[in-house]
């Protein structure tokens, strides 16, 4: 390529180069030399080496070494849109450069701005430069600009901004932009390979003229009391955008607002109460226009207006006056003006009733300006005039000390419903205290001025207690039992019944029972129902409609309980508030109606029974059934309970001893003298029929000797009292005799009398007597009873020997000494007082007929024996003569 002995030495293909200086050896030192190659191309790319033949007098050895190069492609680019620019000192300046590349190689870009005074200044000034690791760096010319006036932004992938706030004379020259990109060796270096330059932007600044005009200006001069007032300060000046001015507003040559060059605004007390209630602004619209606007201008902003201006410059301990610039005055005159405004009052209806709204219209015309309005109430005369409600100008609402409360309960409302019509409602009138005068005063307000005009009118208002009355009807007066019946209250007023909401309550008071008049049920205007507390029974048995005059009590399936007076109490209600949840109602006048008695007659009960009397005999120990027959029922549905009663043959008056009742829900009820667990499994109420009952008997013996007979009690059932007994009837007696077996027994019949104190053993005696037949079984029945009274059952011994007690605590005290199969005596412990009476037994002989069934084949009863039970030291009395049972 080259040698740097031999100028003879290059390729054809290197030697034009080489000649032309673009390539070229530089010797660093002895031992040292680079081979410069200034615009590489792509063919420079392969094996280099450099040879280093020795040239002394004596040989020491040539070296060489080799190294590979390779040639990236120059795909940098760096363009920006040549022009020429004219600014003024101060104006801002902004110049973009476009730098891309596609290399495959990773590498860097830097991007710097350069200045030249001039075209023949031979060196460029660095403004700003952005180093390939992100670094930025002011030229030496630019670095106390960059800290407040001088910036390099990257705004996009390829886009490089140069921005300049205010431009000096200094600045004046070319503009260009130089990107350079760069590798990194093997080594680490950075190396550049390769930097474009944009074409230059040639930029004329001249001197700024600093001078400034201050003018003033109003739309209108001349003007109307109330009509707005607009001046405007104007700065006629270069570059304002880059400068900062200060305007003070003067009125009749005293300060009376200041906006500061950061449009601040700083105003006198007396216009700054009036910007704060919206009747003055002061405002900046532009760096070159200020603008004081009165919207409502009064005789006291008459007078000479005008602004001075002042160029401020910005320090570091705030801003300082460079130059200030007075405008001329301009004078603003005011028209003085009278009201036109006319006042009236009309209402919608002149008669209204008590719980109605009162709404009352104030009308102004011919007003132009803001109005104020207040309401007055003077209730008769004499009295003191009241403040209802007053609405000032800017819509606020101020309450009467008496409307206050009303106020807070929504009873009032002031309401502006156009800009000259002001309508006063006042909700749930009172006859009392709302009635009498009403005065609208309406003021119109011009600044510090103000008109007056006022209007009255009269209300009346009708209470709703006038001609309030209540008529109670009844279509009967007379009610069968079980039937329906039905009360109207009839309503009557003057006034339309739709537009009052009324409640209607009826009351009862019962025939029988608590005395004054009980709350039935009561119908609320929203129709709420309340249900009085003292006669539950209604609720499930009335139905109340309720129309706007009437009011229909309908009362199904009467009974005693609904006999009575009734009356209906009619009240009307009107609001005691507006409160939009939950408005109060109270009640504002009552009436009550004439009174209905409403009598309820008893159903007549049907029921009857067979009272045939009839004789029953029965011998043996055979069973046996008591007929209840009953003829007729009141009602197909009636529930019917039946009693069972037993008359002992002797005494002829003996009382009725109750056997067993069966209720009508068919539960069992023995009587005391058959509770026994003997006695229930004797005697069974059973139903064979709808209309047949028995009393069966089991095993009938001597103690069941007497008369029976039943008693039938039907019963029906009411909503409202539930079951009740309509009425109850007695059958005939059947007369129960025990018949004596044919076949005999020899039983002893020998009577005694035993006398014996407490706490004594007695043996009662019931002995068979002569001989028996071997196949024969026994069994006997003991029986006690007073003098004069039926016998009851004490003790059974059965065939088997089993011993059956008719009463659980006489087991410890009742006991057989049977010496013999024949021998059924009975002994009697401890005696006691109660034990005192008759005793015999029945004695009965069982045979096995063909079947192997036992059946009765004989009985007898025994002698009677006659107990006296002493307490100790008691003497006995003399026996006197008794019809005793056992006989």
């Amino acid at each position: 390529m080259i040698s740097t002995m031999d100028s003879s030495f290059p390729y054809a293909i290197y030697t034009q180069r080489v000649r032309s200086g673009e390539i070229y050896v530089e010797r660093v030192q002895g031992d040292s030399a680079l081979l410069h190659i200034t615009k590489l191309q792509d063919q420079d790319a392969g094996e280099y080496e450099c040879h280093t033949p020795t040239t002394d007098e004596r040989y020491f050895g040539s070296y060489s070494a080799k190294m590979n190069l390779s040639v990236i492609p120059d795909t940098l680019s760096a363009t920006m849109t040549p022009q020429a620019l004219t600014l003024v000192e101060g104006d801002p300046l902004e110049l973009t450069c476009e730098v891309s590349k596609s290399t495959a190689q990773h590498t860097h870009l830097s991007v710097a701005w350069y200045h030249l005074q001039g075209a023949e200044d031979p060196q460029a000034t660095v403004i700003l430069s952005l180093s390939k690791d992100f670094v930025l760096t002011p030229g030496s010319s630019y670095m106390q600009r960059f800290l407040s006036d001088v910036r390099l932004d990257k705004v996009g992938d390829t886009t490089y901004k140069l921005s300049i706030g205010k431009v000096q004379p200094s600045d004046q020259g070319q503009v260009y932009c130089e990107a350079v990109e760069w590798i990194q060796d093997p080594g680490g270096s950075w190396k550049d390979i390769t930097r474009k330059q944009t074409e230059k932007t040639l930029l004329t600044v001249r001197s700024q003229d600093r001078d400034f005009q201050a003018n003033i200006a109003a739309v209108e001069s001349s003007l109307a009391e109330g009509k707005p007032l607009q001046v405007n300060c104007s700065v006629k000046a270069q570059n304002t955008q880059n400068r900062w001015f200060q305007v003070v507003w003067l009125f009749k040559g005293v300060e009376v607002a200041r906006i500061d060059p950061h449009g601040v605004l700083a105003l006198k007390k007396e216009y700054e109460e009036r910007a704060a209630s919206g009747q003055l602004q002061v405002v900046k619209k532009s760096n070159e226009m200020c603008i004081l606007k009165v919207y409502q201008v009064g005789l006291k902003d008459k007078g000479t207006y005008s602004c001075e201006v002042s160029e401020m410059e910005k320090a570091s301990a705030g801003f300082s006056i460079i130059q200030s610039k007075m405008s001329s005055g301009i004078d603003v005159n005011m028209k003085p003006i009278e009201s036109q405004m006319q006042v009236s009052v009309l209402s919608s209806e002149r008669q209204i009733m008590e719980g109605d709204t009162l709404i009352l219209h104030c009308e102004v015309s011919g007003a132009t300006r803001p109005l104020s309005v207040n309401w007055w109430h003077l209730q008769k005369s004499g009295d003191q005039l009241k403040h209802i409600v007053g609405m000032e100008r800017d819509g606020m609402l101020r309450l009467g000390p008496s409307y206050q409360e009303r106020g807070a309960n929504r009873d009032l409302r002031l309401e502006k419903i156009n800009s000259t019509t002001f309508t006063l409602a006042i909700y749930n009138t009172s006859a009392t205290n709302d009635g009498g005068c009403y005065k609208c005063e309406v003021t119109e307000w011009s600044m510090d001025r103000s008109w007056k005009q006022a209007q009255e009118t009269s209300v009346a208002i009708s209470p709703l207690s006038l001609d309030l009355r209540a008529m109670l009807i009844s279509r009967t007066a007379n009610v069968k039992f079980t039937q329906d019946f039905e009360l109207f209250c009839q309503v009557s007023v003057p006034y339309l019944i739709t537009s009052v909401p009324i409640s209607v309550t009826w009351q009862f008071q019962p025939i029988l029972g608590t005395s004054g008049y009980q709350k039935l049920i009561k119908i609320m205007p929203s129709g709420t129902i309340e249900w009085g507390a003292a006669q539950p029974h209604f609720q499930r048995k009335t139905r109340v409609t309720q129309a706007a005059s009437s009011s229909q009590l309908l009362i199904h399936s009467a009974t005693e309980q609904d006999a009575g007076r009734y009356r209906c109490e009619v009240e009307v209600w009107r609001r005691s508030s507006q409160q939009a949840q939950h408005p109060a109602m109270a009640a504002a006048a009552s009436v009550k109606s004439n009174v209905v008695e409403i009598k309820v007659n008893p159903p007549e009960s049907k029921l009857r029974v067979n009272t045939e009397d009839r004789s029953l005999e029965i011998s043996g120990s055979a069973d046996t059934e008591i007929e209840c027959n009953v003829i007729s029922l009141t009602q197909r549905d009636s529930q019917l309970a039946i009693t069972w009663y037993f008359l002992p043959p002797s005494p002829a008056d003996a009382a009725p001893l109750q056997i067993v009742r069966t209720n009508y829900s068919n539960i069992l009820d023995y009587g005391t003298e058959f509770s026994s667990a003997m006695q229930k499994s004797k005697f069974h109420s059973e139903r064979v029929s709808s209309n047949l009952f028995w009393l069966r008997i089991l095993s009938v013996n001597h103690g069941d000797r007497g008369r029976y007979y039943c008693l039938v009690e039907e019963w029906l059932w009411s909503a409202d009292r539930g079951w009740y007994n309509l009425g109850k009837k007695e059958s005939g007696k059947t007369m129960l005799e025990f018949k004596v077996s044919e076949n005999k027994l020899h039983v002893e019949k020998t009577n005694r009398s035993i006398t014996a104190t407490g706490n004594e053993d007695v043996t009662l005696s019931c002995l068979l007597q002569g001989p028996s037949q071997p196949a024969s079984l026994f069994s006997a029945i003991w029986f006690h009873g007073l003098e004069h009274s039926g016998m009851k059952t004490l003790v059974k011994v059965h065939t088997s020997g089993m011993v059956e007690y008719a009463e659980e605590e006489m087991v410890e005290r009742l006991h057989f000494r049977r010496t013999s199969s024949g021998d059924f005596s009975l002994t009697l412990r401890s005696m006691e007082p109660g034990d005192t009476g008759v005793y015999c037994c029945q004695v009965q002989e069982w045979h096995q007929d063909s079947g192997g069934a036992w059946v009765q084949w004989a009985s007898e009863l025994s002698g009677y024996t006659r107990l006296t039970a002493l307490s100790p030291g008691n003497a006995p009395h003399p026996p006197g003569h008794s019809q005793f049972p056992c006989v």
